[in-house]
């Protein structure tokens, strides 16, 4: 049995240590916000915060997680009011919208660390790859959460 917290609720949980967090977190918790992309931990679809820190959930096994808070899109915000949601329907971001949840977990867990980002700053540390390409929709919305956040 593992026991791991997800959005502030504890789950006792029947699977094997090196089952990645994704499919512990799709497939046993139905939360089916974190995407499924690469399964190689490139292209950040699956993006989750481990005790704050954006983590690729497809490569990381959930015996890795065990102890640590775990926020998955759903928990992000009750009422999609984080600033980095707002900020996205504000700039209007996402095209397809498949790797939006995963963006948008990579860009809170940036914020948090870097409150007040340069452009040089964001293409640096957001390695989230967008097949539709709306990285500049994207650093705008970035920057709006900022300000909403910094206020």
């Amino acid at each position: 049995m593992i026991e791991i917290s997800v959005n502030g609720k504890v789950h006792r949980l029947d699977v094997e240590d090196d089952m990645p967090l994704l499919w512990v977190l799709r497939d046993e918790l139905g939360m089916t916000g974190t995407k499924y992309g690469c399964g190689i931990g490139q292209c950040g679809a699956c993006t989750v915060h481990v005790d704050g820190e954006a983590q690729r959930s497809c490569s990381l096994p959930v015996s890795a997680a065990v102890g640590g808070r775990i926020t998955t899109i759903e928990g992000l915000s009750p009422d999609s009011s984080h600033p980095v949601q707002k900020a996205w329907v504000a700039e209007d971001v996402p095209q397809c919208g498949y790797c939006q949840s995963g963006q948008i977990m990579a860009a809170a867990a940036f914020l948090a660390a870097n409150p007040r980002p340069t452009d040089a700053d964001i293409d640096r540390n957001l390695s989230n790859i967008c097949r539709c390409g709306t990285y500049p929709r994207m650093r705008k919305a970035i920057h709006r959460a900022a300000a909403l956040i910094v206020r």
